[in-house]
């Protein structure tokens, strides 16, 4: 301090040393707080991430959502059973038919339904050709991320195999909206099931050139191994499923523990990782892929001929052949296009395996046309809440590895 002429006290100012002592002992003292996101490439959607630094290293971790809120849930209310398959669809877009049949075989569970057998098994095709495109567009995203670039183009280039028998037999390559209460949109046309097969006979030479690629890139291995770990009783914690839960060594599968769909009558293996890092997750998603080829090629096999509907004029609408010769099928037709499908009241939980874990749809029915409640348990939201315990005291550019590890779609989160 010093004195003023005036008698008075006044601090005096700090040398140019002192000052840039003091402003790093403040910056040791008090961490940094910045936004990655919302409009980030390694979040693969609108994803606001709130990142508290010490240096470079993460000290604490806030996602937030909201970005993409569509009210997906509350539309379905509003539409006819039928209509809403158009809507699951979008949640996860990456993964269309699990969502579609999870939401069918809820609503068939309350109309006490079992759809014929051909239609179950190409349901099944359809369910794990949606997880083979699914775990490809992660692997070839989360390897650009990490600098990886050239298995990107091998990845969308098996996946655009996938999306060709999808829009052979529906029409459409996403949003396909191919199965329905009751069955399918209709069958697979004349030589899906040879293009399926010759899909089938060379996806393992495809998934090698994925090892060859990544195995031996030390940016790919040293990025991911001994990084990002997620524990088992942390992951059941925070609801967590899936590849995340697997890769952490708990062999959870809804297809093995609680099968639907006809499941139980296929042989495959449940993936499991060691440790619990981000190269287990990855493990863990390859080897699926592995596993779904397996049950894809098991259900070929066992496709035999028969109708791909329950023959029901209240629940699926009568073939074409028929509306034009039957004054009752165009009766049955016109009300179910008018009035819709009229569920009994009562409801129902059905959770099936998704690609990222746990889809679950929980239904309430008044007896009308339309759910009178609908909620998704969406794996992606659950997944993120991991997010923080991944990146605890990791650098920040581990962060970037978490969330591609996580593998989330923002469209489903946010729905």
């Amino acid at each position: 301090m010093e004195e003023t002429d005036a008698g008075s006290r006044v601090a005096s100012q700090p040398g140019p040393d002192e000052a840039e002592a003091g402003a790093e002992q403040e910056s040791e003292l008090r961490p940094m707080e910045i936004n990655l996101g919302p409009q980030h490439p390694s979040t693969h959607g609108v994803l606001r991430v709130v990142l508290e630094l010490n240096g470079e290293s993460v000290v604490s971790c806030t996602p937030h959502i909201g970005y993409l809120h569509t009210g997906m849930e509350k539309t379905i209310e509003h539409q006819r059973y039928q209509q809403a398959i158009t809507i699951v669809d979008r949640m996860d877009y990456l993964s269309p038919m699990t969502n579609e049949l999870g939401f069918v075989l809820a609503v068939e569970k309350l109309l006490g339904i079992e759809v014929p057998r051909r239609a179950q098994v190409i349901r099944i095709i359809n369910a794990e050709l949606s997880r083979i495109a699914s775990h490809l567009v992660w692997l070839g995203t989360h390897a650009m991320d990490m600098g990886a670039m050239s298995v990107f183009f091998y990845c969308f280039r098996e996946r655009e195999l996938i999306l060709d028998l999808w829009e052979a037999a529906a029409g459409q390559r996403m949003n396909p909206t191919y199965m329905r209460i009751g069955g399918l949109d209709g069958d697979v046309p004349d030589g899906w099931v040879e293009k399926a097969r010759a899909f089938v006979e060379e996806f393992p030479t495809w998934v090698r050139d994925y090892y060859r690629l990544l195995d031996q890139n030390p940016l790919w291995v040293e990025r991911l191994r001994g990084n990002c770990f997620l524990t088992v009783e942390d992951a059941i914690a925070h609801g967590i499923t899936g590849p995340m839960l697997r890769g952490s060594g708990l062999a959870l599968d809804l297809r093995k523990s609680a099968p639907y769909a006809g499941y139980e009558e296929y042989d495959f293996d449940v993936p499991v990782g060691e440790r619990g890092d981000a190269f287990d997750r990855y493990m863990v998603r390859m080897r699926e892929m592995e596993e779904s080829r397996k049950i894809i090629a098991q259900a070929l096999d066992r496709l035999e001929p028969g109708p791909v509907s329950v023959r029901d004029d209240k629940i699926v609408p009568p073939p074409k052949e028929e509306i034009s010769r039957s004054m009752e099928a165009l009766i049955y037709h016109f009300k179910l296009m008018t009035e819709g499908l009229k569920v009994p009241a009562g409801e129902v939980y059905l959770g099936i395996e998704g690609p990222k874990g746990e889809i679950g749809y929980y239904i309430v029915s008044d007896g009308s046309a339309r759910p009178f409640r609908c909620r998704v348990r969406p794996p992606c939201f659950y997944n993120l809440q991991g997010l923080p315990l991944l990146v605890r005291g990791q650098l920040v550019a581990d962060v970037v590895t978490a969330i591609g590890s996580t593998d989330i779609v923002l469209g489903e989160v946010d729905r």
